[in-house]
């Protein structure tokens, strides 16, 4: 019952059906071989090399020849079988991979503020390893083992049609039912503990994937000795848990073993008291070899498929994640946005928090506003809803009239370019860096835009460079030259709207100046909103919004603002003393 909530994802093995198939193919006949061939092969071979009169030398030579071609048909089954079914597997891992992968591309930003990047990394990589074994494997092994032991059955079915007294064949063939409750018991078992083991496993991702991100802080911290003890706290924890799964998958097969010996030994018994010939008897012992061993591999099937449930639990739990800013059925498209934006009465709040409340400004084309405000004002989420990373929650954002909620995410994001803080680069090139601004743009595009955000001269100055590889997250580069990149991707994006998320506050002054010329170079004839932090960046700004508690208190030029309003004036006087200070 199980396997049904298996069963949507075995589509995937329809691309490799042939495949597939082959290998189901050929694990039918290394079944037939095994369980029926060498049994019954057993059974002719062994009275003619026993008996005292010697048999014909062709007839002896024809069983003896059976012995090898049973083996290359058993050996053949396999080696087809396995290579078929890896094949498939792997098809069917990529497939269940990239679906994972490609959900979480359109789950919103609140999402991973809940889930841990590690954790999700496990998911993605361990959880959908395990659920392909269950699709593949198992399937597989639910098709070759149970015909291994029909075969196997056939065969002793078959003898006892030849044999007076088969009560001793029906004694050990009774000891397969009485393996079921062990199965079925410690898959139970293993369901619990292998869920609580794949959590752990994402903790241990996580865990390493926090470490390996901040590596300069860790060392300029001293904390060496308590991200090692940490990591090795998590990893006994994974340990302890990962043990009670192994504790459990591997008792079974002990258990079917003493199971399946004691009718063995029962059968073996009234075998001998009813003078049982002995290739009779040594048929019978292949061919019950051949039935306990499928029955032992269909326990760990039944494990396997345990472990790979738990996996699955955690794998819908993000496949069945909704996307909360979903598009519009209809959506109006919007080829070329003139850039007019207007919050008519937005509220917005995270979780039971309050973010923003009963926010109404209008920003016409072509003007630079900046936000500014202490922390959790609500300025980067003003700016985030422009970019419909979130809904609101009451009101409406609108750009040149429409409402975004109409306009599809794609389209809305194509009229924006983000410089946020921290520029991300990719493990690319540095021309393919700046090329995700425009990918249909030329290598004369690309070096225009570098020009354009003061970037040639130090790209060219580098041994390759717009070939030059930036390293994991631009490591390769330093944090001014990384900045001027990103801008220059913006450049080449060529949006009429911008937005700008302090991306000078972590330089140095000349790098600084630098960015700062390439931001106003920017900004000329598109509308740019800033998140301001620090206040030399808004020296060109139209007009100033000033947030606090989420709502927007006043907003005019920095004259006005300063004479007016005594939040600005301290937001603005304690930054400039700490600058004077420093």
């Amino acid at each position: 019952m199980f396997l049904k909530r298996f069963r949507p994802y075995f589509n995937y093995l329809k691309p490799v059906k042939v495949q597939f198939g082959v290998g189901l193919l050929a694990g039918l006949i290394y079944a037939a071989s095994s369980g029926f061939g060498l049994p019954y092969v057993t059974k002719h071979l062994v009275p003619l090399v026993t008996q005292p009169d010697k048999p014909e030398a062709t007839v002896l030579f024809g069983y003896l020849a059976l012995v090898p071609i049973m083996f290359a048909l058993r050996a053949l089954g396999s080696f087809v079988n396995a290579y078929f079914i890896a094949y498939s597997g792997m098809f069917v891992l990529e497939q269940i991979r990239r679906m994972v992968f490609d959900h979480i591309q359109r789950l919103p930003l609140a999402f991973f503020h809940k889930n841990k990047v590690g954790d999700l990394m496990s998911r993605v990589l361990g959880d959908t390893t395990l659920l392909q074994t269950a699709i593949v494997r198992v399937v597989d092994s639910l098709i070759k083992e149970p015909a291994t032991l029909l075969a196997a059955g056939g065969y002793l079915v078959y003898l006892s049609f030849q044999t007076e007294d088969i009560s001793f064949i029906l004694l050990a063939l009774a000891s397969i039912p009485a393996c079921v409750l062990p199965i079925r018991f410690i898959g139970q078992a293993i369901v619990k503990k292998a869920t609580l083991a794949q959590a752990e496993a994402g903790e241990l991702n996580h865990v390493l994937n926090e470490n390996l991100s901040a590596t300069r802080e860790i060392r300029a911290y001293s904390l060496e000795a308590q991200q090692s003890e940490r990591f090795a706290e998590t990893c006994a924890r994974f340990l302890k848990q990962s043990l009670k799964v192994v504790k459990y998958d591997k008792a079974l097969t002990p258990i079917i073993e003493v199971v399946t010996a004691g009718a063995l030994v029962g059968a073996l018994s009234i075998a001998i008291q009813r003078d049982v010939d002995e290739g009779a008897l040594a048929s019978i012992l292949v061919a019950l070899y051949m039935c306990y061993q499928p029955t032992k591999k269909l326990g760990n099937v039944s494990n396997t498929i345990r472990q790979a449930e738990a996996s699955l639990n955690r794998l819908e739990y993000v496949l069945n994640k909704q996307d909360t800013v979903p598009d519009a059925e209809k959506p109006t498209p919007l080829n070329k946005a003139r850039g007019d934006l207007k919050f008519e009465n937005v509220s917005f709040q995270y979780a039971d928090k309050a973010v923003l409340q009963s926010v109404h400004t209008e920003i016409p084309a072509g003007q630079t506003v900046a936000l500014v405000g202490p922390s959790g004002a609500g300025k980067t989420t003003f700016a985030n809803l422009v970019l419909r990373f979130y809904d609101v929650a009451d009101g409406c954002v609108r750009i040149d009239g429409l409402d975004i909620r109409q306009i599809s995410k794609e389209d809305l994001r194509r009229q924006i370019a983000l410089v946020s803080q921290e520029a991300i680069l990719f493990s690319d090139t540095i021309a393919n860096n700046i090329r995700l601004g425009n990918p249909d743009a030329s290598d004369a595009d690309i070096e225009q835009a570098a020009r354009m955000a003061h970037a040639h001269d130090f790209i060219e100055a580098l041994e390759d460079g717009y070939e030059t590889l930036v390293g994991e997250r631009g490591s390769r580069l330093s944090g001014g030259q990384r900045q001027r990149i990103s801008i220059a991707r913006a450049f080449l994006k060529n949006a009429p709207i911008i937005i700008l998320d302090e991306p000078t506050s972590a330089l140095d002054a000349v790098s600084e100046h630098q960015i700062q010329a390439a931001l106003e170079e920017l900004s000329k004839g598109r509308t740019v909103l800033i998140i301001a932090h620090r206040f030399s960046t808004i020296q060109h700004a139209d007009r100033i919004l000033v947030f606090d508690c989420g709502q927007i208190i006043t907003s005019g030029t920095h004259a006005e603002l300063y004479s007016s309003n005594a939040l600005y004036r301290s937001l603005y006087d304690k930054q400039s003393k700490t600058a004077l200070e420093n």
